[in-house]
């Protein structure tokens, strides 16, 4: 089966992790520091802060930012779980915005008219949380000016964009927002194994992070409240979790991130073929905004007949997908107060959603499979 993405693992990532293999270190060590300059100069921001997943950057991203009991969190609903959760992780409750028609990420308009309500009603969010989804930004400039005209903190889940650019400025230099997370995780444009960070301009957002990714245990002799009396000494200043990063997940990140704007030269190649190949097909190719330089983590077209086109592709040994499920719909989130009907654009876009396959390895050859299998099913969709 042609999958919808994997990842790309050269001989050189191999020898960057055998490396720490051999080495004295393999949970955290020198390669996650050195992996956290790396990647926060290549998107030019002042602290990177890596951890062992995307979610657990969100978490402690919120837990930075101060959400708690009494606060929301809004996200949108097209995106995966992990988004919201972390808002009920954090002890707040969770509200979604609708996204826009075209490029499926937050509509400004929509966030606009829901903030004007939630003053009115006394519950403004405390962090509004827009998803980067399938590598392209949401209206950043109007958001972050609703940002400063209401108050909350922004946080981007740029999980799908890493490498993409916005305005110009690479998505992670936090130029509009408090903190922006991306995701390494191996369906992603780039890989730590399984990993993720959070990027911030902020230096106490980054202290807060670091401690809070250990268990909120410092051993650093400037941070401690009390003298040490020697160098065994360490400190909990706050509760906090073991999301840290190995240095075996920081090699190979190292690694990757040195091929990434090959990786996304190689997509945007495949995604340009893909809109000449099926320019004249009964369905809607995914829109890029001008001034967003998507990642292309996804390449999510609209089709009628969805489950039949996607029974069929699937029968056909290509392993599309869909993005996604509106959070909103799950059941515990129904459990929640949220119904069908709520967000009807995410529902809408969601109801004829299919991902197609789209990563690094895509051989034209297979890729003219795809073609060919989804306009097979088409005609008899």
């Amino acid at each position: 089966m042609i999958p919808y993405a994997r990842q790309q693992i050269s001989e050189a990532d191999i020898a960057a992790v055998e490396a720490v293999l051999r080495s004295d270190w393999l949970t955290t060590g020198p390669q996650v520091p050195a992996f956290e300059a790396a990647i926060a100069a290549k998107v030019e921001a002042h602290h990177a802060v890596a951890v062992n997943s995307a979610t657990s950057a969100l978490h402690i991203a919120c837990l930075a930012l101060g959400l708690g009991e009494g606060d929301w969190l809004w996200t949108s609903p097209n995106t995966f779980v992990a988004s919201a959760n972390v808002a009920l992780l954090c002890g707040a409750q969770v509200d979604f915005v609708d996204i826009d028609p075209r490029s499926y990420v937050m509509s400004a308009d929509s966030l606009a008219a829901k903030l004007e309500r939630a003053e009115r009603e006394g519950r403004l969010p405390k962090v509004v949380m827009p998803v980067q989804f399938a590598g392209q930004c949401a209206d950043m400039k109007a958001i972050a000016a609703l940002a400063q005209r209401y108050g909350f903190r922004l946080l981007e889940d740029a999980s799908h964009a890493v490498g993409a650019r916005y305005d110009g400025q690479p998505v992670g230099a936090c130029l509009l927002s408090d903190i922006t997370v991306f995701s390494f995780h191996p369906v992603k444009i780039m890989t730590t194994g399984e990993g993720g960070a959070a990027l911030t301009r902020d230096p106490e957002l980054a202290r807060a992070m670091r401690l809070l990714r250990s268990h909120g245990v410092t051993r650093e002799s400037e941070q401690l409240e009390a003298e040490p009396e020697g160098a065994w000494v360490y400190e909990q200043q706050e509760l906090g979790l073991n999301y840290r990063m190995t240095d075996l997940s920081a090699a190979l990140g190292l690694s990757q991130l040195k091929r990434l704007d090959e990786f996304l030269r190689q997509r945007h190649r495949l995604a340009r073929r893909y809109e000449a190949l099926l320019a004249d097909a009964p369905l809607t190719l995914p829109y890029q905004d001008p001034l967003s330089h998507s990642a292309l983590h996804l390449f999510p077209i609209q089709v009628a007949q969805r489950a039949e086109v996607f029974r069929q592709m699937r029968e056909a040994g290509i392993g599309v997908n869909v993005h996604y499920i509106p959070v909103h719909t799950q059941p515990f989130y129904r459990r929640r107060g949220f119904a069908w009907g709520d967000f009807p654009v995410a529902e809408d876009y969601y109801r004829q959603a299919i991902s197609l396959p789209l990563y690094v390895g895509l051989s034209e050859s297979a890729q003219d499979e795809v073609v060919a299998a989804l306009w097979a099913a088409l005609a008899e969709a």
